[in-house]
């Protein structure tokens, strides 16, 4: 086939359209993926909403394909490529960097003043040089994508679980930043969000042993204690004091770490619990982008040795990590409800992810 469907945005702010493009081929050190599950981000719309006067991310040029999260069948490898062979199944972790810059250079790409999200935003003006080369996002049928950009996925995980790494991924890096570990105790703020659950699966799967779960949404807080009754602890009603109950939890300690997922609008007053529900030299990571003014006090923090940390989206290797970790079958990734849609309902599965419904659900593009 010399040609593929693209679901492409040609006006901002607008609906996807359905266009028959050329198919991609491999050059160098890239592959070429068939793409057969992708994950629809709720944030979406603002990303497609980013041009003009608007603007304050990096975005594609017009028109675009946009698809965070693509997972399918590696069906062609450029020549330099080894490593990766046709038909391997494969996850698509959409980091992109310059390659040669100083945090490039050092093996910190994610540092990369042009780092971007292939089929979504970037951080910087060299993001548009790294768009013309790779231009695909999920929302096709076959993409582009250097080799060691690849996290191979075992047959426990499913193409539509791989669409969810991109969520998976954030929190398990945030997870290892915090140091989590067999007998750990962690209290995850947002828990029944995208991001939340993830990091409570993952918490779990890395032997946390007290996984303190809060947020307002009840029914799904019974729903993620169910998984394991015994190591997920659900907080008491919305209002309850938050520190107290966590050393309630933790012998008067306090958690060893706390992984925030609000997201920007969020209440400050939320993180600054969460802060204090931390243990002596304990660690808050913040994965959810919450942007109000926070002032903590920096003396405090000194003195107990408590640590603010920003973490932002996670390494192929993380990535590999998470696919052994769910291969071992210490890694549930049975509990999400997959929303399947085709390529050409794109429209249609981004109203429905928009609805954010909680962190069970999985809206997925399937070809």
């Amino acid at each position: 086939m010399d040609s593929m469907r693209a679901a492409r945005l040609h006006v901002p702010g607008g609906d996807f359209q359905i266009d028959e493009i050329p198919r991609p081929q491999p050059e160098g050190m890239d592959v070429v993926v068939q793409i057969k599950a992708a994950g629809v981000v709720p944030n979406l719309r603002n990303v497609m909403n980013n041009y003009g006067e608007r603007a304050y991310l990096t975005v594609p040029d017009l028109p675009a394909i946009y698809g965070l999260d693509a997972a399918g069948v590696v069906v062609a490898t450029g020549r330099e490529v080894t490593g990766i062979t046709v038909g391997e199944r494969v996850y698509i972790n959409p980091g992109r960097s310059c390659g040669s810059c100083d945090d490039c250079r050092r093996g910190e790409a994610i540092n990369c003043p042009a780092y971007t999200f292939q089929g979504y935003f970037g951080f910087g003006p060299g993001s548009r040089d790294i768009y013309q080369r790779y231009p695909y996002g999920g929302f096709c049928e076959f993409a582009t994508a250097p080799a060691a950009g690849l996290v191979k996925l075992p047959d426990a995980v499913s193409f539509e679980a791989a669409s969810r790494f991109g969520y998976l991924g954030t929190a398990y890096s945030a997870l290892r930043k915090a140091g989590i570990r067999a007998g750990s105790s962690v209290l995850i703020n947002g828990a029944t969000g995208t991001l939340g659950v993830g990091a409570v699966l993952l918490a779990r799967a890395m032997g946390a042993t007290r996984i303190l779960c809060v947020a307002r949404k009840r029914p799904l807080l019974e729903r993620l204690q169910a998984i394991d009754p015994q190591r997920i602890r659900i907080c008491p009603e919305h209002g309850a004091e938050l520190a107290a109950w966590a050393r309630g939890e933790t012998a008067g300690a306090g958690v060893d770490a706390v992984i925030d997922t609000l997201g920007p609008t969020a209440d400050s007053q939320a993180m600054l619990e969460a802060i204090e529900a931390l243990r002596r030299g304990g660690k808050l990571v913040n994965v959810g982008g919450m942007s109000m003014p926070l002032t903590v006090n920096m003396h405090h923090l000194m003195c107990v040795q408590k640590s603010l940390i920003g973490s932002l989206w996670f390494t192929v290797g993380e990535g590999q990590e998470m696919a052994d970790l769910a291969a071992a079958g210490l890694l549930d990734l049975s509990v999400f409800d997959h929303q399947v849609f085709e390529l050409d309902q794109v429209n249609d599965a981004l109203k429905l992810a928009e609805q954010r419904s909680g962190g069970f659900i999985n809206v997925v593009i399937k070809q």
